[in-house]
């Protein structure tokens, strides 16, 4: 009898425990096959990186060389508020996460580097969990960097951030992961919006550092989800931040398997409703809708639909990194094209100063008459006769108040004065960096050629400038 209760308490024992297994394994949900992610971010290919140094260091001698003198002479940074380092041209591409909180970005971002259940993963919740600019970039180990170290190290591309104070470099985080994608693009996961928050309680010009990175982002993934469509303050002063941006934006619409067919369906429309007055081009921006996460989707959604958007998304942030070289020469291109213009109307503003000045003059009232009115004495017209000068690359006419409200006319010389012997002209070696340098580099990369090096460290990458003041 004792035997057959023994086998009854064994068997009992058995059923609870496999009962209990079975419990466990439903509660832990599907993960989602990788497989299209790795091989559309190519994660497999063990294919050697491309050796783009000796592009890089041509740049580099064409930004510091031709650029950057006339840049410096003409206090373009003032103006801008746009310095570019070394560790801005040397850097990986840039990937910017924006939204509302809770929409999951955290998440997108863990899911894209497989972090989920592993030391590394951001911390994600339904309330607002990011409250620091997070960038995870790649490294040797797990590995914590402080905003204030990051923004001490020159060879980093984060230094220019000192300028926002101390509190706000106490709001930076840096989090290296030894990942093979980070090996190729950096991540920026940013504080969610949330609209019934002042600006100023958060201690920090939140505003002017989400356009610091806007302006040197690669891409740029704005996530909204469902249950957060709705417009703000903060979310509307973030759109026009992005305006002249709008090749570099992706709109995703997060967690759209949460939701049945007819409701998808009128959270899409309601999204394009919101964006609408936001987003002022001709085209409508393009919208991926999927839930990325780790989790398998739920059922009686739409599957395959979800799976061609992410693939569609992975794609385009693979053609970024692809394209990373072409970017960074486009990119200081149309930084030089920007410098000259601001050195055209310093130079067009000096000489109308210089010709109405008389003996009996007041300096500063007839300065003040030049700022009130440009168009007046056709400062703007004037440059739009030069050569490569477009009316829509110029600059807002009352950003010159405020510049020449910190920066006397007097402290300045005319563009025909900035030329030495021995170093040429800077507005000569800026145009043709712009006309034929930049395009040159930009034409090898095409080709597959790699730059001369050492011709350019010996001629200083190209003919030397005509100086008009050197005899002939």
């Amino acid at each position: 009898m004792k035997g057959l209760n023994l086998l009854c308490c064994c068997v009992a024992s058995l059923l609870l425990l496999g009962t209990a297994e079975e419990v466990e394994d439903a509660s832990e949900p599907i993960k989602r096959d990788r497989s299209h992610l790795e091989n559309t971010l190519k994660l497999n290919e063990d294919k050697p990186a491309d050796d783009v140094s000796g592009v890089l260091q041509r740049l580099r001698k064409i930004y510091h060389s031709s650029i950057k003198p006339l840049e410096q002479s003409y206090r373009y940074n003032e103006l801008r508020q746009h310095e570019i380092t070394d560790g801005e041209i040397t850097s990986k591409p840039m990937v910017l996460f924006l939204g509302p909180w809770s929409v999951g970005k955290s998440s997108m971002i863990n899911y894209l580097l497989g972090l989920d259940n592993t030391p590394y993963q951001l911390y994600t919740g339904a309330e607002p969990t990011t409250s620091e600019f997070t960038v995870i970039m790649h490294g040797p180990k797990l590995k914590t960097i402080e905003g204030i170290v990051m923004a001490a190290d020159s060879a980093r591309s984060f230094s220019p951030l000192e300028k926002f104070g101390q509190n706000f470099l106490e709001k930076l985080i840096g989090i290296e992961v030894p990942h093979k994608l980070l090996e190729r693009v950096t991540f920026v996961d940013t504080p969610g919006i949330i609209e019934n928050r002042k600006q100023q309680e958060r201690g920090y010009p939140f505003n002017d550092v989400c356009q610091w990175f806007i302006d040197r982002a690669d891409l740029i993934f704005v996530v909204f989800d469902p249950t957060k469509l709705d417009v703000g303050l903060e979310l509307e002063m973030l759109f026009r931040q992005l305006k002249g941006r709008e090749s570099q934006i992706r709109i995703i619409l997060n967690k759209a398997d949460s939701l049945a067919t007819q409701e998808l369906m009128r959270v899409y429309g309601a999204l394009f409703w919101s964006l609408a007055p936001l987003i002022n081009v001709t085209e409508p921006p393009r919208v991926y809708v999927s839930s990325f996460w780790p989790h398998e989707y739920h059922p009686d959604t739409h599957k395959d639909l979800f799976l061609k958007e992410e693939i569609s998304l992975l794609e385009d942030l693979n053609q970024v990194i692809e394209n990373r070289m072409e970017n960074k020469i486009a990119f200081i291109r149309q930084h030089a094209i920007r410098v000259r213009i601001h050195a055209l109307l310093v130079d067009r503003y000096l000489q109308t100063y210089k010709d109405k000045m008389t003996f009996f003059s007041d300096g500063e009232l007839v300065f003040r008459d030049i700022v009130e009115d440009p168009d007046r004495f056709f400062i703007f017209k004037s440059i739009l006769a030069k050569t490569n000068v477009s009316k829509f690359d110029l600059p807002n006419r009352e950003a010159y108040k405020d510049f020449f409200g910190i920066n006397p006319i007097t402290s300045f010389k005319l563009l025909s004065q900035q030329c030495s012997y021995m170093g040429g002209c800077f507005l000569e070696k800026i145009e043709k960096a712009i006309t034929r340098e930049l395009p040159d580099l930009l034409g090898s990369i095409g080709l597959g050629k790699k730059p001369n090096v050492l011709s350019c460290d010996i001629t200083g990458c190209g003919e030397t400038p005509k100086n008009r003041y050197k005899k002939p």
